[in-house]
């Protein structure tokens, strides 16, 4: 199927989310439009269309369950309990750095990057207020410690790029940690040096921070780190313990350690309220991913990148970066990237934790721009104008890209440092495989 066709269909996609139509129908819209355009008949192009969404569907069934574990954080005041815990002790010193490492923390253990930036705004807008930090300042810290917890966690974009990539999901999620590190001392140190100052703080209202009821920081940690346990069974034990079960177990474990059992009920369908949005985003983005895949899109990259030192190894990143920039969305992004470039990668001779892993953080880059609801909700929860919301595009595009390198970085390093111990680069078993 023709190249040109797939990327009109992007197109037509892009322009249609910008324009504020519903962003499933204009994926649905622009994959039909892709294949027809690509020379693709009709009845074709919705099998096309189908067999997409076919491929996504195990990850939606681990998204949903994954809803289990996000909304008990959420909704039992575990995810507030940990940011105000990690606040508090660095004191306003360290405010940077503290708004930072609680929206990656709660990120990275399976909150979603615009709830964690909301749990933690309270209390960084009381902060701000009393240190008279400009909320253009506070918002950053926390975008940019969400987006290096994200590349960590087990959240629906690295659940769907390792279900892709047919990838243990703690494998991915550990490849990426060195990075997310890398990324966080960036955005505090680097970021933070450069940020605007120009425009003050300048709220009337008080914000009023709810502590009374919060859970222990002790009992917060127990659904997170029971998760991040059953993950780990297949890596270090050799044995499978799907995301399917781990999550919503860790959740389950967490809530009874919180004593917070009646608030079940709502937890439940808090989760599964936040992750049937994704599901039904996913699929249509399985729809175009599928268009994507039967085109020859994915060889005119190649050949582009192929002009470069490293043109296989940054199919991966680049295809996040250009398909988060397409849709908005880290998630989004990954399923279309991983979806259609998944085959082509892992024949490069690139695993499928490091494909799944680059196309990650590479998802990153871009899934902030104007026409996805990451942005509005972000500005709105620390209450600046659209064009201070703008003002910080290019720091979150840095933020994404240091991201994006870190990963790839890691990635030559372990395989240089495996050739180097074992005489070949061929590590196809492990946390760490090529």
């Amino acid at each position: 199927m023709s190249a040109w066709g797939a990327f009109i269909g992007l197109l037509v996609s892009i322009f249609l989310i910008i324009r504020k139509v519903s962003p499933v129908y204009s994926l649905i819209l622009g994959a039909l439009v892709g294949g027809l355009l690509g020379g693709v008949s009709l009845p074709e192009t919705v099998s096309l269309m189908i067999s997409g969404v076919n491929d996504v569907t195990p990850a939606v069934i681990r998204i949903l369950t994954a809803g289990v574990l996000s909304g008990i954080l959420v909704k039992t005041g575990a995810a507030a309990s940990i940011s105000n815990t990690i606040i508090n002790r660095l004191g306003e010193r360290h405010v940077f750095f503290a708004l930072a490492f609680a929206t990656m923390l709660l990120t990275a253990i399976g909150v979603f990057i615009d709830v964690a930036v909301i749990t933690v705004a309270p209390i960084a807008l009381s902060v701000g207020r009393k240190l008279a930090v400009p909320r253009s300042s506070l918002l950053l810290m926390m975008i940019g410690g969400g987006k290096c917890g994200n590349i960590i966690s087990p959240n629906p974009n690295t659940i769907i790029a390792a279900e892709n990539f047919h990838a243990d999901l703690y494998s991915v999620m550990y490849a990426n940690l060195i990075p997310a590190l890398v990324g966080l001392l960036f955005t505090v140190y680097v970021i933070g040096r450069f940020l605007p100052r120009q425009n003050g703080f300048y709220a009337s209202e008080e914000i009023d921070v709810q502590q009374a009821d919060l859970p222990s920081f002790a009992s917060s940690m127990v659904a997170p780190v029971v998760t991040i346990l059953l993950l780990s069974f297949r890596p270090l034990f050799h044995v499978a313990i799907d995301p399917m079960i781990a999550l919503p177990v860790g959740g389950i474990v967490g809530i009874l350690a919180m004593r917070k059992w009646s608030l079940i009920t709502d937890s439940l369908s808090y989760g599964l309220t936040k992750m049937s949005n994704v599901s039904i985003l996913l699929v249509g983005t399985g729809t175009i991913a599928g268009v994507i895949k039967a085109s020859s899109i994915k060889d005119v990259l190649l050949d582009a990148l192929s002009h470069t030192d490293m043109g296989e190894i940054l199919l991966a990143p680049v295809s996040g970066v250009l398909m988060s920039a397409a849709t908005a969305s880290t998630t989004a992004g990954a399923t279309v990237a991983s979806s259609s470039f998944a085959d082509i990668i892992i024949a490069a001779g690139i695993s499928g934790v490091w494909g799944a892993a680059m196309i990650n953080s590479g998802a990153t880059v871009l899934d902030h721009l104007p026409h996805g609801s990451f942005f509005h909700a972000t500005g709105g929860v620390a209450d600046i104008s659209i064009r201070d919301r703008l003002r910080l595009i290019p720091y979150e595009t840095a933020i994404g890209a240091i991201l994006a390198i870190g990963t790839i970085i890691a990635y030559l390093t372990v395989n240089s440092l495996y050739a180097s111990l074992f005489g070949y680069t061929d590590i196809r078993s492990g946390i760490y495989p090529r």
